[in-house]
């Protein structure tokens, strides 16, 4: 006799009891991962272009000549000019420092001359668009232009990358560490995790800030400043995944590095300015991790005495909310350890 031929059915059931069945999904989730990663940093970096700009007039704006400047600057970089008028050019410096425009447009001379005052630490990429347009759109309409850079880039860092790369090692080590403790400190309790992932995060903050300030001088910080963003940055990045462990189990990694790296990284600003970005990465990267920390760190170097509140409530939410849920549903973390009798024991109680 000969056994009769198995089922379709059957066969499938037996593969997804093998090893080769999750290897097999794994295998088809990164490939996806990998085409994911690299349609966000080419569709956000490769050909950054200007939207909308904030920039701030001063002087004798409304005069034909200068409304003909400015529109020329806007179709130059195909975009739109969002102009400001302030009374006066230390008022539009003001808004510089708070971050609130790009760019200082002054009017002179009934509008024939024009100071443009760039500021590079702002946004490199923007201040080299308006710097090479700038000259070009004042031959074609009769104004003089000069261009100064009033807030430039420190030496060590002329591309203005520093800061995106310090953040990144911040936001990756930070979910990598996690993953680590998930791995070979798997017994930690939940108390235990989270204060190791605080440990790990103030020693990794303390040793990249070290790195690039005291080792490489390529970025001048306010060290104490610059340390606890990047340790916030790490611990925030670590207790993500944490939570993501808790409601997913093996398969954290995949919302996590969709989260930070997929969407967070490329709609950062850290490597590409915000009004390069499409809008809507624009707006969704001020409110992830990744650009939470850039645009903490970049105000706190370049930007002295003018921080916002509005970055650290970000990472700070991120990061409470990820150690609520990961205390609330604990029990479901694939971690933990079980508690023996004797630790129900009341200190020096004994029988009777």
């Amino acid at each position: 006799m000969h056994d009769s031929p198995e089922e379709p059915e059957g066969r499938w059931a037996r593969f997804r009891g093998t090893p080769l069945w999750p290897a097999t999904v794994l295998s088809l989730i990164l490939a996806v991962a990998a085409g994911l990663f690299a349609w966000s940093y080419t569709y956000t970096m490769a050909n950054p272009t200007p939207r909308r700009i904030p920039t701030a007039v001063v002087g004798s704006y409304e005069d034909a000549r200068a409304r003909a400047f400015l529109a020329g600057m806007g179709k130059a970089l195909d975009s739109s000019l969002h102009t400001r008028a302030y009374d006066s050019r230390e008022a539009a410096l003001e808004a510089v420092e708070e971050q609130r425009v790009f760019a200082v447009f002054e009017a002179r001379d009934d509008g024939r001359r024009v100071l443009l005052d760039v500021t590079s630490a702002s946004g490199a990429s923007v201040a080299e668009l308006l710097r090479q347009s700038a000259p070009a759109v004042g031959r074609a309409t009769g104004v003089s232009v000069t261009v100064r850079d009033v807030n430039p880039l420190q030496k060590g860092d002329p591309r203005g990358l520093a800061i995106f790369y310090i953040s990144l090692a911040a936001v990756v080590i930070g979910f990598v560490g996690a993953i680590q403790l998930s791995v070979h400190a798997r017994a930690l309790t939940a108390a235990e995790r989270i204060a190791f992932t605080a440990g790990y995060a103030l020693l990794g903050g303390f040793a990249i800030a070290a790195a690039v300030d005291w080792l490489l001088g390529a970025l001048d910080l306010p060290f104490v400043e610059s340390w606890l963003i990047l340790a916030l940055t790490m611990f925030a990045s670590g207790m993500t995944f944490t939570m993501f462990n808790t409601w997913m189990g093996r398969w954290a990694m995949i919302p996590t590095w969709g989260v930070m790296v997929v969407l967070g990284n490329p709609s950062s600003g850290g490597a590409v300015s915000w009004p390069l970005l499409p809008s809507a990465l624009g707006v969704i990267g001020r409110w992830l991790p990744p650009g939470a920390s850039i645009n903490a760190q970049h105000t706190a170097v370049y930007f002295a005495g003018h921080q916002h509140a509005f970055p650290f409530l970000v990472l700070a939410g991120w990061a409470l909310v990820s150690c609520a849920v990961f205390l609330i549903w604990q029990h479901r973390h694939p971690g933990g350890r079980e508690r023996r009798p004797a630790d129900d024991a009341a200190p020096g109680s004994g029988g009777s």
